[in-house]
């Protein structure tokens, strides 16, 4: 892949405040979101090259195998189906409390639930 080019952008306060906000909303960077706008205006335009790569993916790079392949079949995190004892989606698989009431979500890793200790 070839490197990518650095430039210096100069803004308006509010417009890179805008587009912060944008590319948050999007879950992008906000370089990230400038460079898809950038494409889809040119392609809009139609003077997007037809040689010019992909954006690059977001997020992290799939898991790799101890022989450097992906997952099974090439499968990605998101392509993969869950398995078939996985809680629905936005449940965390406990039953609900008996008195109906909600759940606290649960702590950081490793923690007991018991007050700090100093």
């Amino acid at each position: 892949m070839a490197e990518r080019k650095k430039i210096l952008l100069r803004l308006d306060p509010k417009v890179h405040d805008a587009l912060a906000r944008w590319a948050g909303d999007e879950l992008r960077s906000t370089n990230a979101q400038i460079e898809f706008l950038l494409r889809r205006s040119l392609t809009d335009a139609g003077r997007l090259p037809r040689d010019v790569g992909a954006l690059p993916r977001r997020g992290r790079p799939p898991k790799q195998d101890a022989d450097g392949a992906g997952g099974a079949g090439g499968e990605t995190p998101e392509d993969a189906p869950p398995p078939e004892d996985a809680p629905p989606p936005g449940t965390d698989g406990r039953p609900p409390p008996e008195d109906g009431g909600a759940r606290e979500p649960p702590g950081p890793r490793g923690s007991r639930g018991g007050p700090r200790q100093p």
